[in-house]
Parts: structure tokens; C-alpha cells; sequence
């Protein structure tokens, strides 16, 4: 295989594994620095998990555009990063509604929210890996000669 080859295309099930593991690193690094901003800064719950999210989602582009979905690349990193926050913000969405709805609800969220940063991850996940398949890490399409 040449610099100029593209690596095989992965089966469905092996992206979505890969993209699973991505999204434990995902959530281990939206954890870390929401325990950091809620513990070192004046950030709230909110504002707090708003930054680590964006972080994180930074982390995961990277690596899926790297591991997962290696065999798609038609965009430009920053065209293509600009796409993958707003595609994958309707699985923000979900993840910080799971997330929020139980620091509202319960006292052990706000004591740990870290479960509500789980609970987001797992409720996004679906979702997410479906609007990166199929709108930010597109098949490249063929060129006619």
C-alpha cells in the first residue's frame, strides 16, 4: 500500500465499536475537565459542562477521522470539524438534556456529576455515530473521467 492508498473500509460493526471506544475516551476527557472547572474555577454545572463537552468533541473528531472512519476523508480538518460539532450536537443535545435533567432531579447527580456526564454520553451515542457515518464522514464519491 502506497502514502496514496486508502486503507480498507472497516464493516459497520467495526466503526461502531471503534467509535464506542472513541466516545469512552470522549467521555473520560468531558469528565476530567468538568471535575477540573467545577473544582479550580468559578464555572457552574452548566457553563462548565458546555466547555468540556466542546473539548471533548474536539478529541473524538480527531480520533474518529483517525481510527474510525480512516477511510473517509472528503473534507478538509477544519470544514470537516466544523461539521462534525454541528451534526453532532443534536447528540449533544441529548447528552447535556440526560445530563441536566439529573442534576435537576437528583441529589447524588449534583454530588457526582459525573453520572450525568455518563448518562449524556450514553443517551448521545446512537445518535451521534449515525450523523458521523453517514453526514460528516462521508464515503468519498466517485469521480467520473
Amino acid at each position: 500500500m502506497t502514502a496514496h492508498d486508502e486503507p480498507p473500509p472497516l464493516p459497520t460493526r467495526a466503526q461502531f465499536f471503534r467509535f464506542a471506544i472513541v466516545g469512552t475516551i470522549g467521555f473520560l476527557v468531558d469528565a476530567l475537565v468538568l471535575t477540573f472547572l467545577l473544582s479550580a474555577t468559578g464555572f457552574g454545572f452548566y457553563l462548565g459542562r458546555l466547555i468540556s463537552f466542546l473539548i471533548a468533541a474536539t478529541v473524538t473528531w480527531g480520533l474518529n477521522r483517525r481510527f474510525t472512519f480512516r477511510d473517509r476523508r472528503p473534507h478538509g480538518k477544519v470544514k470537516q470539524w466544523m461539521r462534525f460539532v454541528v451534526v453532532n450536537s443534536g447528540g449533544g443535545l441529548i447528552n447535556y438534556g440526560a445530563y441536566s435533567m439529573l442534576i435537576l432531579t437528583f441529589e447524588i447527580a449534583r454530588a457526582w456529576p459525573v453520572m450525568g456526564v455518563a448518562a449524556g454520553s450514553i443517551a448521545g451515542l446512537a445518535f451521534n455515530f449515525t450523523v458521523s457515518k453517514f453526514l460528516v464522514f462521508q464515503l468519498p464519491q466517485p469521480q467520473n473521467k
